[in-house]
């Protein structure tokens, strides 16, 4: 039946419809002059046409669009103050307006939760509630301002596959109510409803084209930008074939242009390009997708234990049977517990439909939920887990399956699956050589297969306060109902049902934290049962088929696991509102499939080696975490004990805080390296791959979080190409170069000097590799002893083989950059002393910085001494590469003297002789030493930095946060505001949370500038990566890299140095300050006043240098109102 609704005056003309329900889409009154139409606001439209060809530079295309916004902006803060003049407010008009702003602030929020809910009651079926809660915002002034047309259009989609076209015009009635303009889903959805219509008539269909056309929307626009779910694009295109039969979607498959001239030649030059196979036939890498498919279907894996080996007690098997029967009871507990919760909070609310959580307790299946709470508990550490982060990962657990499960609904996995299976065809060894990439490929196959959904998003992602009170939601249903026998271990206590689960307060610095307990009952069940298995969310793994490339920012890596392109803190999303604005992402996209396309195995005897020991006591040198057996006693004491001093009462005190603390940290390493073994022994014969995305900055990082090829020295050697290649004529030596670098030793000696050290160890190497545990133990002296071991294990296979050039290797050769971040200051600053020491000159052996800075600190050291000064007399014989190279690499990056010298304490305090009394005051000395060191050796560093940390302060105390372009297009926005409160109110307690990345907040001046120096250069190195990475795929190469490190066979460890170099030097060959220098004119000073500030600024600090000279001059003289004087 029809809803009835509080319309007046709506400016629709009615069209009469039989009484089957079909309807005509309400159109424009024919009365409406250009004038009217030219004043309607076009919000919510996703129109892309009309951009412009020739653009100067890849700066300049974010500037065009937002200079305009800009002047917009200013015309109407202009008006505004002409009429505050005329009309002096009151203080009671002044709160309202600052009330109507914080609301105003407040709004993209409310909107991502509206949306989330509505589509949340969509997906769980129930209709009539999403229609009625939009109802009830609609109906109230101060709440329909929340809502978009995206909002109607989610409602407009339900009637569409009812094929109800009256309701449809019912919320375009509500649309032009609301002051809001249809768009392109709205349009969508209209004509979906009409193909749905067997008897439309096609003066309807001509009339809502006929609109679209005035709203300047086009049907190409329409099938190119629209997210389709199900058979809503053919029902579409049904409905304008009526009136349109021959025509066609027309769309973009434009996708090889970059408008950076860095990688204009590899995208246009590709006749000697050579991509890389993998070392698949098309059939088998089918066979893995389906595998890979049913794993992340099932959003779980379980997994065997290393611990498994270990003979099974009585006593084990006993706990095992005791918490299986506990989780079933669980279960139940659960199960009923959730359903009379969902019962009491449906029928609340009921007569403003506020937004409450019971539409997200509606999304998965009853007993979904009891299975993701219970494997919380089985997770949850013997100390305890943050209210909050327990709470998140519940939250986020619920949304990830919910996501998988809409694209079923949607019919995506289908249309996936074929798209995939065309996409081997360019992977697979045994199909025919392409010259396109895999972004292409992809791209090309979803053009040509468009009828169906659209694979790419089109799912409204939580926001962070929903998945937090949906998790909170849980977890006090947990504490409430989970609960034990308290004589389940002990027949000799009073049976009683006590909780398994504790909510409690701690201090975290000075605030207070909700926190959430095991009973020591159930750590104790947990610990001597030693369970065999471990449950992990399937993102966790590795993958077993290539991943899908990434095509867009809202699609790539996992099949069905929704995954970000951009890592951010939760809640934030200025970064993903620039990246949709980009229309030139070409070459990023690209270097991240390159890395994730990557294939890997396991070094089965190396991992057996540490299994081993890890299942034995550990071991601290080899950073193998011992088990908690080995952990120190917590000491019991009785406070009130009249014996005890209150002095050994509070030393006693104290020893209990640290043997927890302690208890805790070797706790979280053991589960950290479990964790690690066990899912690389349950990928021991399998060949896997590591999905890639990015932080904001654009540093590349695997998906996966546990295992992966960024972790520890441990996880890095069982990792090895699953691709081999022969050693060729260099391949050895440069194994055994490898295996210098990773002992430490020989950082001043040249390459040759290197191998001749290599060859004069070849007998240690040989018995490391065949006695690893009960030989000479060599290897275990090594910086990186797993990394160490296992080269040594492929030196003694490569020796020992008829032929060691056709030796088939799979190690990964690492070129390490010479303290990156100074390498990259010496070149934009043209430092030649500072390029000498970072290794961008010529010389006849490898320089080492740190090792310089140590000598250069030395000599103060030595000049202090002698004039009398008691601690550097106290540092003699104490100043080393080590002591100082934590705090050279991280200068560059922003450290702080304070935070330099935290750096340079610990390292002393890890020398045993050095006396203890002394570490504060020789942490003080030698971190004033090492910075004025480096402000000697690098002259153009100090000078760029200060340049780049003064800029931001401006730029942040105007009320902006800093922003740029990579030389490769990917905008960076830094997102540091000043913190906000939020107070989330639940039964369980209020949770705060400290936000600090509110885009309607001001910005963290202090953040902004000492972030900007570090982010720029690290976004310059990610771009140096993303070049290499590129230009190694088209030479055929294997690539993956670690940040400045970059891996290879030893088959093509030059070509990759070769490629690296090139495209360092091709990166500063571009003025990249000069571009950063106009792009922060142009976007930030919009008036004479500010750049005589910024001239000023240079000048009055002391900066004037030739760079700097050279960058000012050319900018004045550009300005309109001023000449060449």
């Amino acid at each position: 039946s029809d809803i009835f609704l509080d319309v007046q005056h709506a400016k629709v003309q009615f069209v009469k419809t039989p009484s089957s329900g079909r309807g005509v889409l309400p159109g424009k009154s024919p009365k409406s002059t250009p004038k009217e139409k030219s004043s309607i606001s076009k919000s919510g439209q996703t129109v892309a046409k009309g951009a412009s060809e020739s653009q100067p530079s890849r700066w300049m295309e974010k500037l065009t669009q937002e200079k305009n916004n800009k002047l917009t902006k200013q015309q109407h803060l202009h008006q505004k103050i002409q009429k505050n003049v005329k009309e002096k407010p009151t203080a009671k008009s002044k709160d309202k307006r600052l009330q109507e702003y914080s609301e105003g602030a407040a709004c993209g929020d409310i909107q991502l939760s509206i949306r989330s809910y509505l589509e949340a009651c969509v997906f769980a079926g129930d209709i009539e509630r999403a229609h009625r809660f939009l109802l009830s915002q609609h109906r109230v002034m101060s709440r329909r301002k929340h809502l978009n047309t995206g909002v109607y259009n989610i409602i407009m989609r339900v009637w569409a596959k009812k094929g109800t076209l009256n309701q449809i015009g019912r919320m375009f009635i509500l649309l032009e109510e609301a002051g809001l303009k249809p768009n392109l889903g709205s349009y969508c959805t209209a004509l979906e409803c009409m193909g749905r219509n067997p008897n439309c008539s096609p003066k309807v269909i001509t009339r809502c084209l006929s609109q679209m056309e005035e709203d300047g929307l086009s049907v190409d626009d329409l099938f190119s930008q629209c997210v389709f779910r199900q058979d809503e694009r053919d029902m579409v295109l049904k409905a304008v074939h009526i009136v349109q039969p021959d025509y066609q979607p027309i769309l973009n498959t434009n996708t090889n242009q970059c408008s950076s001239s860095l990688v204009k030649d590899f995208y246009t030059q590709r006749s000697d390009h050579q991509y890389p196979k993998l070392d698949f036939t098309q059939e088998k890498l089918q066979e893995r997708f389906k595998h890979q498919l049913s794993i992340e279907q099932a959003c779980t894996i379980t997994i065997d234990s290393v611990e498994a080996a270990k003979p099974v007690t009585e006593n084990m098997a006993k706990m095992r049977e005791l918490l299986a029967d506990q989780r079933a009871q669980w279960q139940k507990i659960l199960l009923q517990a959730l359903r009379e919760s969902k019962m009491i909070l449906a029928n609340t609310n009921t007569k403003d439909y506020r937004l409450n959580l019971y539409p997200y307790l509606c999304v998965l299946e009853d007993r979904e939920y009891v299975d993701i709470m219970i494997q919380s508990v089985a997770s949850l550490p013997p100390s305890g887990e943050s209210l909050k982060i327990l709470a998140s990962d519940l939250g986020n657990r619920v949304y990830t399956k919910y996501s998988v499960r809409q694209k079923h609904q949607n019919q995506m996995v289908e249309k996936l699956g074929n798209i995939y299976n065309g996409y081997t065809d360019l992977l697979a060894k045994d199909t025919k050589e392409y010259d396109i990439l895999p972004r292409e490929q992809w791209c090309k196959l979803e053009t040509d297969q468009s009828s169906g959904p659209t694979l790419q998003g089109g799912e409204t992602h939580w926001p962070y306060i929903v998945t937090l009170e949906l998790g909170t939601y849980m977890v006090d249903m947990m504490v409430k109902n989970l609960k034990i026998n308290s004589d389940i271990l002990n027949p000799a206590f009073d049976r009683k049902l006590i909780p398994i689960l504790y909510h409690m307060y701690t201090f975290r610095s000075t605030r207070q934290v909700g926190f959430i307990k095991p009973h020591p009952i159930l750590t104790q069940m947990q610990q001597e049962a030693m369970e065999t298995k471990l449950t992990f969310d399937s993102y966790v793994m590795p993958m077993l088929c290539p991943p899908v490339p990434w095509t867009s920012v809202k699609f790539g890596a996992y099949l069905l696991t929704p995954t970000k392109l951009m890592r951010t803190v939760e809640g934030a999303t200025q970064h993903e509102v620039l990246l949709e604005k980009c229309q030139d992402l070409h070459a990023v996209l690209d270097s991240l499939n390159q890395l994730g396309n990557c294939a890997w195995r396991i070094n089965k005897p190396l991992l057996d080696i540490i299994i081993s020991i890890f299942n034995d006591r550990g071991s601290d040198k080899l950073d193998i975490p011992p088990p908690l057996s080995e952990a120190p006693k917590i000491p019991h004491f009785n406070a009130q004990d009249p014996t005890y001093t209150a002095s050994e009462k509070a030393h006693m005190k104290r020893e209990v805080i640290n043997a927890k603390k302690k208890c805790s940290e070797m706790h979280s390493l053991r589960m950290d390296a479990l964790y690690k073994l066990s899912i690389a022994n349950h990928m021991r014969d399998e060949i896997f791959w590591f999905p890639h995305n990015m932080d904001f900055r654009g540093r590349t990082y695997p998906c996966p979080p546990y295992f992966n090829h960024l972790g520890s020295d441990v996880t890095r050697a069982v990792l090895v190409f699953a691709e081999g290649k022969p050693l060729g004529l260099k391949g050895l030596d440069w194994l055994k170069i490898h295996l210098v670098n990773l002992t430490g030793l020989k950082k001043r000696s040249s390459l040759d000097g290197r191998l001749e050290y290599a060859n004069t160890i070849m007998e240690d190497v040989l018995d490391s590799a065949d006695n690893p545990l009960n030989g000479k133990k060599w290897w275990m002296n090594a910086d990186e002893p797993w990394q160490a071991l296992s080269c040594c294990m492929e030196l003694a296979n490569a020796v020992r083989s008829p032929d060691p050039t056709q030796f088939i290797s799979h190690f990964p050769v690492h070129q390490d950059g010479s303290c990156n971040g100074l390498q990259h200051y010496a070149a934009l600053g043209r430092d030649v002393i500072g390029a000498t020491s970072v290794n961008l000159m010529p010389c006849d052996v490898p320089q080492d910085v740190y090792s310089g800075v140590a000598q250069q600190v030395e000599e103060f050291r030595v000049r202090d001494a002698k004039s009398g000064l008691k601690i550097a007399q106290v540092l003699e014989g104490f100043i080393s590469r080590k002591v100082v190279k934590q705090t050279v690499m991280t200068v560059v990056y922003g450290v702080t003297r304070y935070g330099g010298r935290l750096q340079i304490e610990k390292r002393l305090k890890e020398i045993e002789e050095f006396p203890k009394e002394h570490v504060w005051d020789a942490s003080h000395y030698l971190v004033r030493m090492v910075f004025s060191g480096l402000k000697e050796m690098f002259t153009g560093t100090r000078e760029i930095q200060d340049w780049l940390t003064e800029s931001a302060r401006l730029i942040s105390k105007s009320g902006h946060t800093v922003e740029w372009v990579t030389p490769l297009g990917l905008p960076i926005i830094q997102p540091y505001h000043r913190t906000r409160n939020q107070v989330l109110k639940s039964t369980m307690q209020h949770i705060n949370l400290q936000i600090s990345h509110d885009t309607n907040e001001r910005p963290d001046t202090v953040k902004q500038k000492n972030a900007f120096p570090p982010n720029f250069i690290h976004s310059l190195d990610s771009t140096h990566m993303m070049l290499t990475a590129l230009h190694c795929y088209s030479a055929g190469l294997t690539f993956v890299s670690v940040h400045d490190c970059f891996w290879t066979h030893a088959l093509t460890v030059d070509t990759m140095n070769k490629v690296c170099r090139e495209q360092f030097v091709a990166l500063h060959s571009q003025p990249i300050l000069q571009e950063l220098s106009n792009f922060l004119l142009l976007k930030y000073c919009t008036g004479l006043p500010f750049f005589f500030f910024s001239i000023y600024f240079i000048f009055t600090d002391r900066l004037l240098s030739p760079l700097f000279l050279g960058k000012i001059m050319p900018v004045c003289q550009s300005v309109r109102h001023l000449g060449p004087d």
